[in-house]
């Protein structure tokens, strides 16, 4: 009597069970769109976000570390950072960041003097979803995507 009332049990629950699976819609995965080159589209990090693909948001995110630990070591110091080294545990600043001139799919470039620096991310393929990028003391980031960034390249909104 035992086994009936078990395999009776078992019935309802497997009945029940596949009524509330009934009920819930599926999930349906949404496939990233690809672009013209075969790449998928980049999904913009945050509103007003100006990068044109994840290496750029990358590239960008590292200016924005730096120019932010440049204005803290200058209001620290009264002078800029003249290495990237010496802005090592500035703001987020890491000693990882100082290590390497390469980050990703973009090499940085670092100029410091006491009064002023220069700051750059050029690609290893310069195109329209790798631009160059140039930034200084003033704080604006400058991109071009034909030819090396420089103080009058565009501003990147």
């Amino acid at each position: 009597m035992n086994i009936r009332k078990m395999a009776l049990f078992l019935s309802i629950l497997l009945v029940a069970a596949t009524g509330v699976f009934a009920l819930v819609p599926p999930q349906t995965e949404t496939a990233p769109q690809a672009s013209a080159g075969g790449q998928t589209s980049y999904q913009p990090k945050f509103a007003g976000d100006p990068a044109r693909s994840d290496a750029e948001s990358g590239a960008l995110g590292y200016m924005r570390v730096v120019i932010r630990a440049q204005k803290l070591y200058n209001k620290k110091h009264d002078q800029y950072a003249t290495s990237l080294m010496d802005l090592v545990n500035t703001g987020s600043f890491t000693r990882r960041m100082a290590k390497t001139t390469e980050r990703g799919e973009y090499n940085v470039g670092f100029k410091g003097k006491k009064d002023s620096y220069t700051l750059t991310m050029t690609p290893k393929n310069l195109d329209p979803e790798h631009r160059s990028f140039y930034a200084d003391e003033d704080g604006v980031i400058h991109g071009d995507e034909t030819k090396a960034a420089d103080a009058s390249s565009p501003k990147v909104k």
